[in-house]
């Protein structure tokens, strides 16, 4: 529906063009005058779609409550972390200002106060997106075995307006708040266990993941990363322009990766493959429509060639494409089921799932 009004106003303006152009033909001023009010008219307009965003984060916000509140203890807190990689405004006296994000804290309604459980880190996916409902079951699932979780809303997120999304930082600082997250819930919560922190993510969120536990060693235990975006150079070979287009904005890197490689290799897992010293595994599907199999391989080849010890394996043809290990279809769920006990391995929950189909009822209720 938001749409739809968008492309309704964004018509009137262009219609306003087309009826004015002979009259202002005769009078300079006032052709200027209007063009000057149709192009402030097309950006308010464009900048709609951050109010729409706002709403329906507080409609999907209400949500988590109404469908998770059973089996968890919910909370939004809001933290700070670093600040922007480089200043909007050469002359801003703000700009070394640490930015405020959003994380949302989940904790098993069955927890013992006097005891220490694990955390999971769970970083949300998309270059422009935010942490929904979207991962409910998955949330359901780390409830029932007694993990504790935070899920950072970090810079470039959608749902908080036009300047969290504008301080997009993709595979830099955005880790600084993934970090964040974790850190406040280690100083902050005493029933958190520092010994079992884990990290899993898919897709930009497995980016991240890679990014943690290549960039943070000591600050984890192991990682997951599912069809994670692992190298840049690859992945913008690969996509149309569209998607350069989310880097070469003036508020984010302004420069494409032909004028500045360096830039887009320091934002790259790639990169930093040579540092893994902690248990990793990653996932890929060979019809991936959006994370293609060939990055994901670049990705293990390079650890590869550096010698690390770590796990993965590629999918055929696995249903559901990206999301082939995210969706709600049994193929799905058991796939899931061997993520679990590969992190539980390393962070021991209290109430590991004997099975996948003990897993499926924990999510779902019935199986």
């Amino acid at each position: 529906m938001k749409h739809n009004k968008l492309k309704l106003l964004t018509l009137w303006a262009f219609a306003l063009i087309i009826t004015t152009t002979s009259f202002a033909q005769n009078d300079t001023t006032v052709f200027n005058a209007l063009q000057k009010e149709i192009k402030e008219l097309k950006q308010e307009v464009k900048d709609y779609r951050h109010r729409f965003d706002i709403l329906e984060k507080k409609i999907d916000d209400n949500t988590w409550f109404h469908r998770l509140g059973d089996v968890a203890h919910i909370d939004k807190v809001r933290l700070a972390s670093t600040a922007r990689w480089k200043p909007k405004k050469a002359d801003d006296r703000f700009a070394d200002n640490k930015l405020q994000f959003y994380s949302y804290v989940f904790i098993p309604k069955t927890v013992d106060p006097n005891k220490k459980y694990p955390l999971m880190v769970l970083p949300h996916s998309g270059i422009h997106a935010d942490f929904s409902t979207y991962y409910l079951h998955i949330v359901r699932e780390l409830m029932a075995q007694e993990y504790i979780v935070v899920s950072a809303e970090y810079r470039g997120s959608t749902g908080y307006g036009k300047a969290t999304y504008e301080n997009i930082d993709y595979g830099g600082r955005e880790n600084d708040d993934v970090l964040e997250s974790r850190n406040y819930m280690i100083r902050n919560y005493s029933i958190v266990d520092e010994t079992r922190v884990g990290v899993m993510g898919w897709s930009h969120g497995g980016m991240i993941a890679l990014m943690q536990i290549l960039q943070q060693s000591d600050m984890y235990q192991c990682a997951f990363a599912g069809v994670p975006v692992s190298d840049l150079e690859n992945r913008l070979a690969s996509h149309d322009e569209s998607y350069t287009k989310y880097f070469t904005v003036p508020y984010h890197i302004g420069e494409s990766i032909e004028e500045n490689p360096e830039e887009y290799k320091r934002r790259s897992p790639t990169t930093y493959a040579k540092n893994l010293e902690k248990p990793l595994m990653i996932y890929t599907n060979t019809n991936d429509n959006d994370v293609y199999v060939e990055e994901v391989e670049l990705m293990i080849e390079t650890l590869r060639q550096h010698g690390k010890d770590f796990r993965y394996k590629i999918f055929e043809d696995a249903s559901g494409g990206h999301g082939f290990d995210r969706i709600d279809s049994k193929e799905a769920t058991d796939i899931r089921f061997t993520v679990y006990e590969f992190m539980n391995e390393h962070l021991n929950p209290p109430k590991p799932f004997k099975d996948a189909q003990e897993m499926r009822k924990a999510a779902y209720k019935f199986n």
